[in-house]
């Protein structure tokens, strides 16, 4: 009766096309991807948060439209002016000849006495884009250095991926600040909370990417909010 009752399931998952045995066959893959497949990348990797898509340009390091008016409702831009551009806080309708550290790289001197030849050194020193997937590693905090790529825990559903800009000591612990390449400062304020980033908050390093995959997670998460509203 047991091996009847197999056989048939088996059949139904794998030789039948109606709707339901596909339904079946998402839940399934669901199922194996998020408490199998996905703990088991983590284990290995010494991380509880192994993949991460990027869902912002805070790390870019091209130039972009300035957001002239949000929806306070989806927290997104609703309209952007095509006249200016913008990075690192500042805005031009022309920047003539174009390179990210003559743009932006006085805040790193400035602020950390932190030069070119130093940033150029750096993981991942010409950034990435919204939508790539970053595979993340554990690392010991005494092992994480200014420079490096961190994912940490902040007060909104998804955790955040800046670069680390300064290390000090509380109490014998670890304290990081980041900053986001194409953002104009280090934010301390909610949700970010980026100046002073215990080590509990810290997920791992950023170890490689995997350009524009993270796309599938940020249009299925905009279908699903659309959805649930």
């Amino acid at each position: 009766m047991g091996n009847t009752v197999l056989k048939k399931l088996w059949r139904f998952i794998w030789h039948s096309n109606s709707i339901w045995s596909w339904i079946a066959n998402v839940i399934i893959a669901f199922v194996l991807i998020k408490f199998i497949i996905y703990p088991g990348i983590g284990f290995v990797l010494g991380t509880s948060y192994p993949v991460v898509a990027v869902m912002s340009e805070s790390m870019d390091h091209r130039l972009m439209h300035p957001c002239i008016l949000l929806d306070t409702k989806d927290n997104k831009c609703a309209k952007t002016d095509s006249m200016l551009w913008e990075i690192c806080g500042k805005q031009n309708r022309s920047f003539s000849n174009y390179e990210y550290w003559n743009t932006c790289g006085s805040w790193y001197k400035n602020n950390l006495s932190i030069t070119k030849s130093e940033f150029e050194g750096y993981p991942y020193s010409h950034g990435f884009s919204k939508g790539d997937i970053m595979i993340i590693r554990g690392r010991n905090p005494a092992d994480i250095k200014v420079g490096d790529i961190i994912v940490f825990k902040a007060g909104q559903p998804n955790p955040i991926i800046h670069r680390v800009v300064k290390i000090t000591k509380q109490n014998e612990k670890y304290v990081f600040t980041t900053k986001g390449d194409h953002n104009p400062r280090s934010y301390p304020q909610p949700p970010i909370m980026e100046k002073e980033i215990t080590e509990d908050r810290v997920l791992g390093v950023a170890g490689f990417k995997i350009p524009w995959l993270g796309w599938i997670k940020i249009k299925f998460t905009e279908i699903m909010s659309s959805l649930l509203r």
